[in-house]
């Protein structure tokens, strides 16, 4: 005879009825971690963390201080058990970017080639990721402040065989204006078809390219066409001026493992692509 229901580990040998309990998971503390203590409705960023205690820092700049108590916060919406960070393994470490941190370094002589972004956001969080990477290989990264006259700027840069240019394009996606841009980029000079490469990600802007939740949101909103979209941002989610949602999603990335692989696809190719550059 078949059980139409399996009642199996739902009760005790005394017959009482066994609670199933929700494991609840542990989040190391990392600084700029953003959480949410449910009881205060408290929401900030990591900043110090102790054996017994956690400060957050809030979007105003408000500090305060909580107890290090079992699923006594939200994390990415859901119950989580802060911990204090362990310790870095001793020997080999990784970068940021995923790559080994080579320690005592001292930067590379900066090179002739050079990675160009659009703007000072992108610099930071490429400089945030890849900036070890960098120093060891001596490339520097430039904000362009805008691409409106990049066939212009690969013009006077002039580029060549000891002398490699890549740029880092935001919405680089058909039918934009990005897009023609970048064309006219590569007819710019005779040498720019071989020397410069011009790669991107398709997000409107590079706070984009950073994984929501790592900026405690589930996605980020869309913006009105017409809409400056930082500022739209910051206006949808409540988090002021666009330069105080600049420190907050720059903040929080920590590593690659924050960005979107779109992101993270096009910077390894214009650091391979330049560090390729024949050696004088």
């Amino acid at each position: 005879m078949s059980r139409t229901h399996d009642y199996r580990g739902m009760f005790d040998a005394a017959g009482t009825r066994t609670v199933q309990r929700k494991q609840v998971p542990e989040v190391p503390a990392e600084p700029g971690l953003v959480v949410e203590d449910p009881a205060s409705g408290f929401c900030g960023a990591v900043v110090t963390v102790t054996s017994a205690e956690v400060t957050l820092e809030d979007r105003f700049g408000r500090r305060r201080v909580f107890p290090l108590r079992p699923a006594a916060f939200l994390h990415e919406g859901a119950p989580a058990t802060l911990v204090r960070p362990t310790a870095a393994p001793q020997g080999r470490t990784m970068s940021a970017s995923g790559s080994v941190h080579v320690a005592n370094l001292k930067a590379r002589t900066a090179r002739a080639c050079r990675i160009w972004v659009e703007g000072l956001h992108d610099a930071e969080l490429v400089e945030r990721v890849w900036g070890h990477d960098l120093r060891v290989e001596g490339v520097v990264v430039e904000p362009l402040h805008g691409v409106d006259d990049l066939a212009g700027a690969v013009r006077d840069f002039a580029p060549g065989p000891h002398r490699r240019l890549g740029i880092l394009v935001d919405h680089l996606v058909d039918g934009t204006k990005e897009t023609r841009q970048a064309r006219e980029a590569y007819r710019a000079t005779p040498q720019a078809q071989h020397h410069v490469l011009v790669t991107g990600h398709p997000y409107v802007d590079v706070w984009q390219a950073v994984k929501p939740e790592v900026v405690g949101i589930r996605e980020w909103p869309a913006i009105p066409k017409g809409t400056d979209w930082k500022t739209g941002i910051c206006d949808r989610l409540g988090w002021g001026e666009p330069a105080d949602g600049a420190r907050r999603v720059l903040g929080a990335v920590r590593s690659y493992r924050d960005l979107e692989a779109p992101m993270i696809g096009a910077v390894e190719r214009l650091i391979d692509f330049v560090t390729a550059a024949e050696e004088a």
